[in-house]
């Protein structure tokens, strides 16, 4: 008997990856979508539905009486989707993200501020409207999804990377480096942590879900990339994987502008996911490790560059404004430079537990 998959969206980032992993599985597969984008690496015999995913009325006319073995929802209207699913299939994988945490999108909501590290699934979310509209909106379509479909699998993603991401924030580092600069601004050292996802690695975190429908039922998890990257890894592993010399200036988070659209949060703070209860329950590990996944990412970014000025580079927000960055950097070196030199009658040290090179200290040398 033939098993069928329904996949809702499909052309983004982790779509090929779960289209064809289903179809690798025996599924066939059928893609709702919108129909303004179409994927070399999705086959001919996969059926395309083209309708509007986020009109309610719609999804059910292009469904009519059909029942699906799998449904896996990643565009759209979630909770509309996961109402028109309803009778209509025996397994609904759904996929989120971070912002139903509480502090994801306002760290100012926790004190000291930013989100705790790692964040677990069974964190706090966002309850009140107040402290963040999204997040709001997003814990309560999690809730609405395990009300309608308790069997479900909800998935939390974070920043996704990879082909066709609909943020390229590599790109402002690619461009840098093809633009000839000879550096590029981070806040506080780029010591920012933040979990991402590669497309691939995401997406078989899904499939897990596949494979294993009544572990993960009614369950929701984190996933990501396992090796969390600082923001100055990051740029370190796109200017290494191009081998261009880039320079990485450091400015307090509050001078660093220029690296706005690389950090996306007005904060310095981490947002780290916890991937402990995908690891253990559903076995995950990462298909690409993240540092060959960004290397990736970048090289295709750099050989499949952004038109200057489009569309995507709007969504970036990035203006390239290299002249602005200049004066910013020759500013903050003429403020290093006018500073009084400190004379310390004792320099601190590193304390009796110093774990820096060299070890520590013999006793005696701290006199």
């Amino acid at each position: 008997m033939t098993t069928r998959a329904l996949v809702i969206g499909g052309t983004g980032p982790t779509g090929p990856f779960i289209v064809n992993g289903l179809r690798a599985r025996g599924f066939a597969v059928a893609m709702l979508h919108s129909g303004r984008h179409e994927r070399d690496e999705i086959p001919g015999e996969v059926e395309h539905l083209h309708t509007d995913p986020f009109d309610e009325r719609a999804l059910e006319a292009a469904l009519g009486a059909r029942s699906f073995d799998v449904c896996v929802a990643t565009y759209g209207r979630l909770r509309a989707t996961a109402k028109v699913m309803v009778g209509r299939c025996a397994k609904f994988i759904s996929v989120g993200g971070g912002p139903a945490y509480l502090g994801y999108m306002n760290a100012e909501t926790w004190r000291p501020a930013g989100l705790p590290v790692p964040t677990r699934e069974d964190a706090p979310l966002v309850t009140r409207e107040g402290d963040d509209a999204k997040g709001f909106r997003i814990a309560r379509t999690e809730e609405r999804v395990l009300a309608l479909h308790p069997s479900a699998s909800h998935f939390r993603y974070p920043y996704v990377y990879g082909r066709y991401q609909l943020v390229p924030r590599e790109w402002c580092i690619v461009r840098r480096i093809q633009d000839g600069r000879p550096f590029i601004v981070l806040p506080d050292g780029g010591l920012t942590l933040c979990s991402y996802g590669y497309a691939e690695n995401l997406a078989h975190a899904v499939l897990l879900a596949v494979d294993q429908p009544s572990v993960s039922a009614g369950q929701i998890y984190n996933c990501a990339d396992e090796e969390v990257l600082s923001l100055r890894q990051v740029v370190e592993i796109v200017r290494d994987a191009l081998r261009a010399p880039l320079e990485i200036l450091s400015l307090p988070g509050e001078l660093a502008v220029p690296a706005r659209p690389l950090l996306m949060q007005p904060w310095t703070t981490h947002r780290v996911f916890d991937l402990g209860k995908l690891r253990s329950e559903l076995g995950y590990r990462d298909v690409v490790p993240a540092r060959e996944a960004l290397a990736r990412t970048a090289r295709w970014l750099n050989e499949h560059p952004l038109e200057r000025g489009g569309a995507e580079e709007k969504i970036l927000q990035d203006p390239f404004d290299y002249a602005a960055e200049d004066a910013l950097v020759a500013s903050w070196r003429r403020a290093l430079e006018s500073l009084a030199p400190v004379d310390w009658k004792r320099a601190p040290g590193y304390t009796a537990s110093y774990s820096g090179p060299g070890g520590t200290p013999r006793s005696g040398e701290f006199e």
